[in-house]
């Protein structure tokens, strides 16, 4: 049974540790990527991509390409979008991304955040939940993240716990709707 990387639209059997950052390096591996192709593996149209661009979400492409962590922020907030506003993703983001300006004081970047969240997926069951077990996952997809400041571990464990509740309330809902659609 195929399912897709958090966020896009692009297949596999089933999400392995390391999976997305394989992904990744095969999808940038000639460099950027432009709209067309972002909007293809997301399944967003080209005009919501641009609209966060221009809302501040996303810095803006460089020579019309994006760049690795610009997919990787596109990802997450298409991944979260239907389960959390946008204005409490910004808050999600400022905390990833402390001053927009200051790389130096970035918790993590988009697509390692992204790669630690596919990985803890990877060890997590959607049927078989509980807040030590996503905890538990969490805390082994932190396990070697390097703090430069106390309690960033900590605070990166708390931020794949709301990824993946925001993003298997999306899943639900999705369910729902199937389901709803089968009453006729």
């Amino acid at each position: 049974m195929a399912t897709t990387f958090p966020g896009t639209t692009i297949e596999v059997t089933e999400l392995k540790k390391g999976s997305s950052k394989a992904l990744f390096d095969g999808i940038f591996a000639a460099g950027g990527i432009t709209l067309s192709q972002a909007s293809v593996m997301t399944g967003l149209e080209p005009h919501v991509i641009q609209n966060w661009v221009k809302r501040g979400f996303l810095s803006s492409p460089v020579k019309r390409q994006y760049s690795r962590q610009q997919f990787a922020r596109i990802i997450i907030i298409n991944m979260l979008r239907d389960s959390i506003q946008i204005d409490r993703i910004c808050e999600l983001i400022r905390v990833i991304e402390g001053e927009v300006n200051d790389p130096n004081d970035d918790l993590i970047r988009d697509n390692e955040l992204y790669h630690r969240y596919v990985d803890m997926l990877s060890e997590l069951r959607f049927d078989m939940i509980d807040g030590d077990t996503v905890m538990r996952a969490a805390e082994n997809a932190s396990a070697d993240y390097v703090e430069h400041v106390p309690g960033e571990k900590k605070k990166l464990c708390r931020l794949l716990q709301v990824m993946f509740y925001a993003h298997t309330a999306s899943r639900v809902k999705e369910k729902a709707c199937e389901l709803l659609a089968t009453l006729d």
